[in-house]
């Protein structure tokens, strides 16, 4: 089942009239400045969502297909909104829950809208996508470390709290929104495929130091997660002796430079004071009856009481503070069927992700890289919002599309269309 607005891949077609080659280029260019944007994320609004809705339009008119492999994320994505509208109506009157939901009803569309484009030429809009992406991690994080030591002499810019803050409102989420960086540079160090690996080591110590000056524990432990299951797939997958021995000295050689340029930036008051701060267990706001934990296991009790939640963004009405939980969040804001469908909507997610990493595939590389990313997200939802993140979405119609693609191209090698054994990324024609 495919809706066909036109040409599958229409933007990878063979030339055609001069214009509508420079229209495609137009195209190319707009997306990739549509996923650089994400790291703006100063207001609700930045230039992400000012260049989203004609990026989407203008390959809508080009021709995308809606695939078979992505229909259960689509489904998900439309009933996730759906619940909160339902759960919304008593509150129509009120401002801000109405501007949240309308906001996640546009994020949903951009999950949509990315497992439409990358379930076509897969490989070359991903490489596209994750380029794009990490230089939008390297530019924030140089943007937060220069803010972090004052070089610019203005205060508050790109760091918030003591903690570097990039150019996000919260250094937790400008923290976890790196990860997927690293994870790209990482991967091409490990397997050889960075054509110019010194730049590439610079960029992803540079990443890394923004994850750590982040001070966001969540990051901290979310990127070691994402980390460890990237460099065990590959290395599962890979089967040369050779590429075994560099994957396993490349990521001791990476460890060992990450803890020197760890233990040269503790070397400053000000970030080894930090760091015995942030390093505890729990902080003062999460201990206690109204601390982020007393909450939830107060709160808990009162939502298996409401099938229809508290209503979107009630939940900080009646305790001050949102769940700090995406799970308990989405039982809150949607009632029992909005938690529903986002544990259905993570536990799908997951299953996919981990059959993408552990069968051979062209695309079972680029899933080593997004997957463990985002599966680092569906963890920290269990201490942290995750549900307005915009990169979130990304993620998700990533790795969904990587699915629909893996689906087609396994049809198509069982009835013989592709080599049988061409599973590595150069050697199938035709997605």
């Amino acid at each position: 089942m495919a809706h066909a607005a036109a040409p599958a891949g229409a933007l990878a077609a063979a030339p055609g009239l001069p214009l509508i080659d420079a229209v495609r280029a137009v195209a190319g260019a707009m997306f990739a400045a549509f996923v650089f944007f994400a790291c703006f994320a100063f207001s609700d609004t930045s230039p992400y969502d000012v260049i989203a809705i004609p990026t989407i339009a203008l390959w809508l008119c080009l021709g995308l297909r809606l695939h078979r492999g992505v229909l259960p994320l689509v489904a998900l994505l439309v009933l996730y909104p759906a619940a909160m509208i339902a759960s919304l109506l008593p509150f129509l009157d009120e401002e801000f829950p109405v501007t949240w939901t309308v906001q996640l009803v546009y994020l949903c569309t951009t999950g949509v809208f990315f497992a439409m484009v990358f379930a076509d030429d897969t490989h070359a809009r991903m490489e596209l996508a994750l380029k794009a992406y990490t230089a939008s991690c390297l530019f924030s994080a140089i943007a937060g470390i220069v803010g972090y030591l004052d070089l610019l002499g203005v205060e508050d810019l790109f760091y918030r709290y003591g903690r570097t803050s990039g150019t996000f409102q919260d250094p937790n989420v400008f923290g976890s929104f790196l990860t997927l960086g690293a994870l790209y540079l990482m991967h091409a160090l490990l397997t050889g495929t960075a054509r110019r690996p010194a730049l590439s080591l610079a960029g992803l110590l540079v990443i890394l130091a923004g994850i750590f000056l982040s001070f966001s524990r969540g990051s901290w432990g979310g990127t070691v997660v994402a980390v460890t299951v990237m460099v065990v797939s590959v290395y599962a997958a890979s089967g040369s002796a050779r590429l075994r021995r560099r994957i396993v000295l490349l990521t001791l050689a990476t460890l060992g430079l990450g803890l020197v340029a760890v233990a040269g930036l503790l070397c400053l008051d000000s970030v080894r004071q930090m760091f015995e701060t942030r390093a505890a267990l729990t902080q003062d706001y999460d201990e206690g009856e109204t601390g982020r934990f007393g909450n939830q296991l107060r709160g808990i009790p009162m939502l298996m009481e409401r099938p229809f939640g508290m209503g979107p963004m009630h939940w900080r009405l009646v305790f001050g503070l949102e769940p700090h939980n995406s799970y308990i969040g989405s039982f809150a804001n949607g009632g029992w069927f909005g938690g529903a469908v986002f544990i259905l909507l993570v536990g799908a997610t997951t299953v996919v992700g981990f059959r993408l990493i552990t069968r051979r595939s062209p695309y079972a590389r680029h899933a080593q890289i997004v997957w463990p990313a985002l599966f680092m997200f569906f963890l920290q939802a269990f201490q942290i919002d995750i549900e307005k993140w915009r990169h979130v979405y990304m993620m998700l119609g990533m790795v969904w599309a990587l699915e629909a693609a893996r689906l087609s191209w396994h049809k198509r090698r069982r009835t013989g269309a592709v080599d049988p054994e061409a599973w590595q990324y150069g050697t199938v024609r035709g997605r």
